[in-house]
């Protein structure tokens, strides 16, 4: 295995200086072509500190991973801190109030009884260097659904507030009126994981594929574990985007109130309706007296 991996990409000062290169590239593209969500903020600093804060993770990683896989104690902390991981990174993505720790629970919802079924069934050991990579990936996966579904729930309902005011105001239950207006939105999470297993082996080569095949396994078997891995990807990825739209949907997670003092569109739809209530005319008859 070593000797294919030096032969495909060999750990020298050439790698540094392309790796070095690529990433002053996507720099530079993105702040040239202004790619940023506002005026305010600049993805470029984003784009570099996320490529220096990879190589700098992978270098501690790859240095402990050794002593992880092995250790008794080392296997299930080093699980708990990428899950832990995952939960503050998807948090801060999809909201910047206290809402934010309610993403550990649609992707432990995902990833939990996903590897309970494989460590039951026995197709995955319980061996760290087999568990750490399959976790990891079924975790980045529900991280991935995660956010996507509840940045775009949380802007659809800011989008379309009205809407949601609309169905208050007619006597729909709130969990109901947001989640319907969401719910389109929310699965648009999904699309990246089912192109992904549409187009395996015809666009792209997944990294448990090439992976195997490095290791030295048969192009079958090396199929076959990859097929598990997309599978149990679009498992993970439904189940947390359900349940990301249904904590949404009973505002467990929430947007930040705006900063103008005008109520958070989650509440207008009562205040809307009371008002009315409140300020409507009393009857009067228009009938002509005697």
């Amino acid at each position: 295995m070593r000797a294919s991996s030096a032969t495909l990409l060999p750990v020298n000062a050439t790698l540094g200086w392309v790796l070095a290169i690529l990433l002053a590239t996507a720099v530079t593209v993105v702040a040239v072509c202004h790619l940023t969500p506002d005026h305010g903020t600049s993805r470029a600093r984003e784009v570099l500190l996320a490529g220096v804060r990879a190589a700098i993770q992978l270098a501690v990683v790859s240095a402990a991973i050794g002593w992880v896989a092995h250790s008794p104690a080392g296997l299930p902390a080093f699980l708990l801190l990428m899950y832990a991981v995952a939960v503050r990174t998807a948090g801060r993505r999809v909201t910047t109030d206290a809402t934010w720790w309610w993403t550990a629970v649609p992707i432990a919802a995902g990833v939990v009884p996903a590897i309970g079924l494989l460590l039951a069934t026995g197709l995955v050991p319980v061996r760290g260097i087999t568990l750490i990579p399959v976790t990891g990936i079924l975790i980045g996966g529900a991280l991935t659904a995660t956010v996507l579904a509840g940045r775009q729930s949380l802007a659809v309902l800011r989008l379309r507030h009205g809407k949601v005011e609309a169905a208050l105001a007619l006597g729909l239950p709130e969990r109901d009126a947001r989640i319907e207006i969401a719910r389109s939105s929310a699965s648009e999470a999904l699309v990246p994981g089912l192109d992904q297993t549409r187009t395996v082996g015809l666009v792209t080569l997944p990294g448990a594929f090439v992976g195997m095949l490095l290791g030295g396994a048969d192009p079958l078997t090396a199929g076959a574990v990859q097929l598990f891995v997309l599978i149990a990807l679009m498992a993970v990825q439904a189940v947390a985007v359900a349940i990301t739209l249904e904590l949404i949907a009973r505002a467990r997670i929430t947007a930040p109130a705006p900063q103008d003092g005008k109520p958070a569109p989650r509440r207008q739809g009562r205040r809307l309706l009371a008002s009315r209530r409140s300020h409507a005319p009393a009857p009067t008859d228009h009938r002509r007296g005697d």
